[in-house]
Parts: structure tokens; C-alpha cells; sequence
């Protein structure tokens, strides 16, 4: 599949889903399966959204070797082409990113959102040749993780022009680094290659301001969780409905954010806590996070069904 074809595939709300695990533990397979269908049967499907798996919120750098493709050959069964399926390569370097590649490409998965080798502190020489390597060796699309909080996670804008010709870079999940947030024109800039990159959309400025900008994609908390509402604003998005885009979307990802910030969650870490909340709120649910992550309780989440609720969700 050529970068065109790829990026025609990598649009609307990408759904960074959650590893389930059972009560010990171990990946739950079936229940992957289970709610992988749930999705597709709820609108996520090509050319509407993307099913990213193994990503950080999904828990991806706490998978075994052996258990992160086995998660992505269930996701792509039970997809049957019905969505794209994209996998996740997290801060690892030029030699194993390709192995990892190289495997997710076998297993039919049309894209992977990687970082940058982070825990090697690389300069921007070193991540523009990481990427150029990885472009090379396989023939699967690449999303670039622009990821700031850790030494070389960043790429500049002049970075991702000199990318251009590496021809499986098909996207870049973008914000800019929080210095440059409230500078005018900083978040801007990137969409000058709009042509060549899909713009995926992941900070503060929200999916409206990326799509305005030619933005096709952005990142959130609740594809996966009811799908109707994400590609709801997708659509109104699509329409140039802006205002009652920009409404719903602050409507939902404002009180949520309240909510969180309201029950003192933050006692425990783990990305994934917030999305396996929601997913057994709306009455699927995929298990606890792996230890240290504590699960959030169930008082806690009691409160955060009414919360939904108040959304018009069918909880």
C-alpha cells in the first residue's frame, strides 16, 4: 500500500484503546475480540476511524514480547478489514523499532505510531535517520509520535520537512512543545504539509483548530468508549459545522476532565485507568490495569455512569 492509500485509510477520531487483562493479569484475548467487534458494529470503521492498539494509554510498553502480536493478530481477525488497525512502537531503537515493524507488517497491520528513541537521548539527526531506517525497511505506514516529555522525544517542524521523501511517513501525531503553546502561529506551522503528512491532532488547541487547519485526525478519550459521540463531531466536523462541533466536543471533554479532577484520582498512575473507567461505566469492561496502576473504584465509577448519563449516553 503507497503513503497515498495509507493516509486515505488514517482519518477521523483514532480510537487508542485498552489492553483488556483478566483477573490475573494475563491479556484476555477473547474479550479483545469481543470488543473489537463492539466497535466496528458502533460506527468505527474505514474512513471513519482508526483502532490503534498497544499505544501507551493502551498499555503497549507493559506488554510482553510474546503478548503484543498475538494482541494485534486478534485485533486484525476480528477486524476483517472492516477498520484500520494500527499498532505501536514505543521508544525503542532503530534495530528493534524494524523487527517490531516487520512483525505487525506480517500480521496485516497497515500502520504503527512510533516515537522516537527516546531512552537514547538522540539529537534530531539521530531521530531524522531512525525514521529514515524504518521507512526504508518496511513498507508499512509510519505515524510519528511527536512526544515532549522526554530528552529527544521531540521532532521541530523543520525536522518533519526534511521527512518528506521518506516515503512510508504517513502522519504525524502532533502538538507542539508546551514552550511554543501559546506563541501564534507555532501550532499552525506544521499544517504548511498538509500535502505530503495526514496532521493528527493530540494537545490543548482540540480537534476543531486542527481540522480547520486541514487536520485529519485527532487523538481523544472516547472513540472506543461510545462511538457515536466522536464521530458525531467528525461529521459535523466534515460538514464545516464548527460551533456545534467545538460545543459537543468541550461539552463531553470538559466534564470529564472536571470529573476526574473532582474524585482525586490522581493517587495512582497508569494511563490506561482513565479509558478502563469508561469502558466498564458504559458496561464493558476489560479488566484492571497491571500493578503498580491501582483500579479506580467502584463508588467511582458509579459517579462517572451518571456523568455519562447526563451526556445522553445510553449507559
Amino acid at each position: 500500500m503507497d503513503r497515498e492509500q495509507t493516509r486515505k485509510l488514517l482519518q477521523g477520531p483514532f480510537a487508542t484503546v485498552a489492553t483488556p487483562f483478566d483477573y490475573n493479569f494475563r491479556v484476555d484475548y477473547g474479550r479483545m475480540y469481543e470488543v473489537t467487534q463492539w466497535w466496528i458494529d458502533m460506527g468505527l470503521v474505514n474512513g471513519k476511524s482508526v483502532i490503534k492498539v498497544g499505544a501507551a494509554m493502551g498499555e503497549g510498553p507493559q506488554l510482553r514480547d510474546s503478548e503484543w502480536p498475538t494482541l494485534l493478530h486478534t485485533v486484525v481477525q476480528a477486524a476483517q478489514g472492516r477498520v484500520p488497525v494500527m499498532g505501536a512502537i514505543s521508544y525503542k531503537d532503530t534495530v528493534r523499532a524494524i523487527e517490531d515493524a516487520k512483525i505487525a507488517q506480517d500480521l496485516g497491520i497497515i500502520a504503527n505510531q512510533v516515537t522516537t528513541p527516546a531512552l537514547n537521548s538522540p539529537t534530531e539527526d539521530d531521530n531524522l535517520r531512525f525514521f529514515e531506517d524504518l521507512s526504508n525497511a518496511t513498507d508499512i505506514g509510519i505515524m510519528i509520535y511527536n512526544t515532549h516529555g522526554m530528552a529527544g522525544g521531540s521532532v521541530s517542524v523543520d525536522g518533519f520537512r526534511k521527512m518528506v521523501d521518506f516515503e512510508n511517513v504517513v502522519a504525524i501525531k502532533w502538538s507542539p512543545p508546551p514552550e511554543d503553546r501559546k506563541v501564534p502561529g507555532k501550532f499552525e506551522e506544521v499544517f504548511e504539509l498538509n500535502d505530503v503528512f495526514n496532521i493528527i491532532v493530540n494537545c490543548c488547541h482540540g480537534p476543531i483548530e486542527g481540522h480547520k487547519n486541514g487536520g485529519r485526525g485527532h487523538i481523544n478519550h472516547t472513540a472506543e468508549i461510545y462511538p457515536p459521540h466522536e464521530l458525531h463531531v467528525w461529521d459535523l466536523m466534515e460538514n464545516g459545522e464548527y460551533e456545534e462541533a467545538e460545543k459537543l466536543w468541550y461539552q463531553v471533554e470538559g466534564g470529564l476532565e472536571n470529573w476526574w479532577a473532582s474524585r482525586n484520582l490522581d493517587d495512582s498512575g497508569g494511563q490506561a485507568r482513565f479509558k478502563k473507567a469508561m469502558m466498564a461505566a458504559m458496561g464493558h469492561p476489560v479488566g484492571s490495569s497491571r500493578p503498580p496502576s491501582q483500579p479506580v473504584s467502584e463508588n467511582d465509577i458509579s459517579s462517572l455512569k451518571e456523568l455519562m448519563k447526563s451526556f445522553g449516553w445510553p449507559v
